[in-house]
């Protein structure tokens, strides 16, 4: 017997990997936005200025939903690739950038930090190619269901961008309503 486990055992692991690891993404995607309050009834987000091509707000929690779901199961290929030579990294890899994922709904929507959301995004972006190069060296199809998540971040870090450049004074908006902020 030449190998250690049959493809039966193989794809047994990847579906309990993929059982416990999808819901969950999916749930801390969609706490984040729930958490930070995203969308057109954040009264902040509505009286920005948008581009022409901001798709309807509709699509973003169906894109995203998507994308989780994606991101989870490439997530599964690879912890259910014992063994593989590079794994540790890629899983490591997947964490960081899965965290600057969820951490730029919050500082965007919560914190209005626009611009600190580019930078971040810019950052998640290099983070999605990394895991993506890591992802392929464990398995190939773990990267291309990256793919299109990749695609999306970077229309995304484009959406920041633009609305950064045509709301400069919303930038760091304190939308409290305080009438005076006191910084200890």
């Amino acid at each position: 017997m030449t190998t250690l486990a049959s493809r039966a055992q193989l794809r047994a692991s990847f579906i309990r990997w993929a059982l416990f690891i999808v819901p969950a993404i999916v749930l801390l995607g969609f706490l984040a936005g729930q958490l930070a309050g995203t969308g057109e009834g954040d009264p902040w987000f509505a009286a920005l200025a948008k581009p022409d091509f901001y798709p309807d707000a509709q699509l973003f929690p169906i894109v995203w939903g998507i994308l989780y779901v994606m991101m989870g199961l490439a997530f599964a290929l690879v912890c259910s690739a014992w063994g593989a030579k590079g794994r540790g990294i890629a899983i490591v890899a997947f964490i960081v950038q899965f965290a600057l994922n969820l951490a730029w709904t919050p500082l965007f929507f919560g914190q209005h930090e626009i611009t600190y959301a580019l930078y971040l995004i810019a950052a998640l972006n290099v983070m999605i190619l990394i895991t993506m190069i890591l992802f392929a060296r464990v398995r190939k199809l773990a990267a291309v269901l990256l793919i299109p998540y990749l695609a999306w971040s970077i229309f995304a870090g484009y959406l920041n961008y633009e609305i950064q450049q045509m709301n400069p004074e919303a930038d760091g908006a304190d939308t409290t309503g305080a009438v005076q902020r006191i910084d200890l």
